[in-house]
C-alpha cells in the first residue's frame, strides 16, 4: 500500500501543479503572473476583504512574500490596501475595478480551461475523483 500511496501522493502533486502551470500559460496574454492571478482570485473568492496575512496563510506563502506582491498589485492598480476598522496593524486587500475585471477574465479562460480538459472524462469517475479529493481534504482540516 505503501507504493499506491506514494504513487497516489506524486501524482496529485505533480497534477496540480501542471494544471496550475497550463492555466497560467493560458493567461499569459492578460499580463500578470501564476502568484498575481492566484492573489487576485482569492481575494475576489473571499467573502470578506482578506489582510495581508490571510491571504498568505490562503496562498501558502510567507508574509514578506504577500507584502511583495501586494505592492505590485497595488502599483498596477489592481487592488488597494484599506486600513481595518478594528486593527489598525492591519490592511485589508481590495480588489480595485481594474482587479476586477482581470478577475472576470480569468474565471472566464479557467472555465473554458476545464471544459476543455475535461470534456473526455467519464462524468462517473470525475465524480468519484472529486468526491475523494473532497473527503481527503476533510481529512486534512481536522489534522492539527
Amino acid at each position: 500500500m505503501t507504493d499506491l500511496a506514494e504513487r497516489f501522493s506524486g501524482a496529485l502533486h505533480n497534477t496540480s501543479r501542471a494544471w496550475r502551470q497550463a492555466l497560467d500559460r493560458r493567461l499569459k496574454y492578460l499580463g500578470v503572473s501564476q502568484a498575481s492571478w492566484m492573489t487576485i482570485a482569492m481575494a475576489a473568492k473571499a467573502r470578506a476583504p482578506l489582510s495581508q496575512s490571510e491571504l498568505a496563510d490562503r496562498l501558502g506563502v510567507e508574509g514578506a512574500t504577500m507584502v511583495a506582491m501586494v505592492d505590485r498589485l497595488v502599483k498596477a492598480k489592481l487592488v488597494v490596501r484599506v486600513p481595518s476598522t478594528t486593527d489598525r496593524r492591519v490592511n485589508r486587500v481590495v480588489l480595485t475595478d481594474a482587479g476586477t475585471v482581470l478577475y472576470g477574465k480569468v474565471l472566464a479562460e479557467a472555465a473554458a480551461f476545464r471544459k476543455e480538459l475535461l470534456a473526455d472524462l467519464d462524468p462517473q469517475r470525475l465524480l468519484v475523483a472529486t468526491e475523494l479529493l473532497e473527503g481527503l481534504q476533510g481529512a486534512i482540516d481536522t489534522i492539527p
